[in-house]
């Protein structure tokens, strides 16, 4: 993808607010702006994604690895198991991560490319690229794009909302006022006014997450004086041309169905909840359109296989360079990776999705939007090349762990005496490990290590590689004779 390409003229432009204030559009109240001369004539790369050119199979790439990459983290949806995967590709091939000074850039707040550690600006060409920026942040293309190469390939990942409210309510408990005032998620989403106030403390994990870490702006009705979320904190809202909404990704309110795709083919079964309301089908298709021009590829956690065989695909990656194990999944929550079908739910867990969906109205129009994309990926890949794939990566991971793993599977975290695979344990659900087998040879224990290193330890491992501690050594002095 070359840098004047349609897709990439709008990453790198379209944030920045090229052209002239519009003024207040509709009645959502948006000070929206124009894009003037010759970009105008590239907007039809809003309208499709393009497609990467098939290749033999994720196994035996024939082009070279893609290796700038930046992967938004989004939160509760599966992506400390795609960061494993990165942690262990970039350390195996001596990548240069982007690293926060701890394990976050400044989260809530947005990405500024100050936080990351050892970044010079001033230093020009005498500073080595980056190659890999993929911890926690909510995204800011500007800043983003300080730090890493205008070729990077940009990816990330959503998750049923129902789903990552359930997982985020248990999880963030603590962390938000409004998970902790409510006795139950049923009672939260039975009544979220109740408990929500827009900007207070930790409130952004109880309500459209997603669209959050995106760094997408809310409608007024969200916004706030104080806290977040609030639009006037992004200085570089996302921006789309009068006129310029793309066919292609056209929401209407009514369209945004809960998806129950097919044991046959993945096509969408659809079913409308009268009860989502999102304000203004443009506000949420221009943004989705913005967000279509920077991301390259966007996974869906209740197809996290199939995402990572179209991962590796896209990326020129071997198979064996996604298949990893699932991190920081909670006792009892269910793998993120699941199928999305709704058919063993009870009428009470059916009412609690369609209630999360709706208040979440942002991160749904989300979910649908990059599951459909998802889909029209795999068809372009071809179905049973996918499913010989994803039953390839599946046989790999049981193998790994069976021979890594006691037990072969994830375990109470009070199994796990070893702190560098015990992971951070947060919430109120606890959160599965790993315990290494006994008798591994040197070569086996090494590559087993980086497959079960919890994120924390991982990114402690790369900080300390990658800035390696100074070791002073004191001084000798001649004692001082006595007066």
């Amino acid at each position: 993808m070359g840098l004047l390409s349609p897709t990439r003229t709008m990453r790198l432009w379209g944030p920045r607010g090229l052209g002239v204030a519009l003024g207040v559009f509709m009645t959502i109240g948006f000070a929206l702006q124009l894009w003037g001369g010759p970009f105008q004539k590239r907007l039809p790369g809003l309208q499709l994604r393009h497609f990467w050119a098939s290749s033999p199979g994720p196994a035996a790439p024939s082009c070279p690895p893609r290796q700038h990459l930046v992967f938004l983290k989004t939160h509760k949806s599966g992506s400390s198991s795609v960061l494993s995967l990165l942690h262990r590709y970039g350390d195996r091939h001596g990548l240069r991560f982007a690293l926060p000074a701890r394990y976050q850039f400044g989260y809530p707040r947005l990405f500024q490319a100050s936080r990351v550690k050892g970044y010079r600006p001033q230093s020009g060409d005498t500073q080595p690229p980056f190659h890999i920026l993929c911890h926690h942040m909510r995204f800011n293309l500007k800043e983003v794009l300080q730090v890493m190469p205008s070729d990077s390939f940009f990816f990330s990942i959503v998750r049923d909302p129902a789903a990552l409210a359930r997982s985020a309510f248990s999880y963030y408990k603590s962390a938000s006022s409004a998970f902790r005032k409510a006795p139950s998620l049923a009672a939260f989403l039975a009544n979220p006014r109740a408990f929500y106030r827009p900007g207070a403390r930790g409130d952004h994990y109880a309500r459209n997450l997603l669209w959050f870490d995106f760094g997408l702006p809310f409608p007024p009705d969200m916004r706030t004086k104080r806290g977040n979320p609030r639009v006037s904190r992004d200085p570089n809202p996302p921006q789309l041309p009068s006129g310029a909404g793309p066919q292609a990704h056209t929401l209407d309110p009514n369209a945004l169905f809960h998806l129950v795709p097919t044991v046959a083919d993945g096509h969408s079964q659809m079913s409308s909840p009268a009860s989502l309301d999102l304000g203004s089908s443009s506000f949420i298709q221009w943004n989705l359109a913005w967000l279509d021009s920077v991301f390259d590829l966007v996974l869906v956690a209740e197809y996290f296989d199939e995402s990572l065989v179209l991962l590796a695909d896209a990326l020129c990656w071997g198979l064996d360079d996604v298949v990893g194990f699932m991190h920081n999944a909670q006792a009892g929550g269910g793998q993120d990776g699941s199928t999305n079908d709704d058919g063993g739910l009870t009428t009470e867990d059916r009412q609690l999705t369609a209630r999360a969906r709706a208040w979440n109205n942002l991160d749904w129009a989300l979910y649908v939007h990059f599951n459909r994309s998802l889909w029209a990926r795999i068809k372009q890949y071809g179905h049973s090349r996918l499913e010989s794939a994803v039953a390839e990566l599946r046989a790999r991971r049981e193998a790994l762990a069976k021979h890594c793993l006691v037990g072969g599977e994830a375990l109470d975290p009070k199994y796990i005496t070893d702190r560098r695979f015990r992971p951070f344990q947060f919430g109120s659900g606890k959160v599965l490990g790993y315990v290494l087998r006994s008798g591994l040879s040197l070569q086996d224990q090494e590559e087993c290590e980086r497959l079960a290193t919890p994120e924390l330890q991982y990114k402690d491992k790369l900080d300390a590689k990658q800035f390696p501690p100074t070791v002073s050594l004191p001084l000798k002095t001649s004692r001082q004779p006595s007066p």
